[in-house]
């Protein structure tokens, strides 16, 4: 039996006015070092995706590299990591994508998906969709099918499930405000 949603949000620290100013940071490394608590998080985060075909996760680094093979390893799939620039050693694919202030790119190993894998995006957190649409976007160039995203916590009140609306959207934690 794992912790109730409201028992994992408990775990989640968080910090005013960082990394600038008037954001409040949603810091996940305290959940993560309770051994009940991660455990918990990745049960969570499995039991929406248990019984469908997932042949691989994709987790976005950085922080996808430490809740994605989690996962993976218990849907008995494989874990595919999206890194930024010049981090991947072969042939890459890439999308360029905006940010609140300007832009950022990601690259996936150009042979890490064959057309028709079932695959599940996975990272830390949801917020704006930026990062996760992009990452879906690399995986459809390479012919994978998403069936969905998983995320350890969703920022409800910045709308980010929108961009995401042709996937099925799973998070373990929702904050509303």
């Amino acid at each position: 039996m794992h912790m109730e949603t409201a028992s994992l949000a408990s775990l989640i620290r968080t910090i005013p006015d960082w990394p600038k100013p008037g954001i409040l940071f949603y810091d996940i490394t305290t959940l993560l070092a309770d051994a009940r608590g991660f455990h918990s998080l990745i049960e969570a985060m499995s039991d929406h995706w248990r019984g469908r075909t997932i042949d691989a996760v994709v987790g976005v680094e950085a922080r996808g590299f430490i809740i994605g093979p989690a996962l993976a390893l218990n849907l008995n799939a494989g874990f595919i990591p999206v890194r930024k620039p010049a981090k991947l050693p072969w042939r890459t694919e890439e999308v360029t994508y905006n940010l609140e202030y300007g832009t950022d790119t990601l690259q996936i190993h150009a042979d890490a998906l064959q057309p028709g894998m079932q695959v599940l995006v996975c990272d830390d957190l949801l917020a704006t969709g930026g990062t996760a649409a992009a990452t879906i976007e690399l995986c459809r160039t390479l012919g994978a099918d998403v069936v969905g995203a998983a995320f350890a916590v969703e920022l409800a009140f910045l709308h980010g499930r929108a961009r995401l609306a042709d996937v099925d959207v799973q998070s373990a934690v929702t904050f509303d405000s």
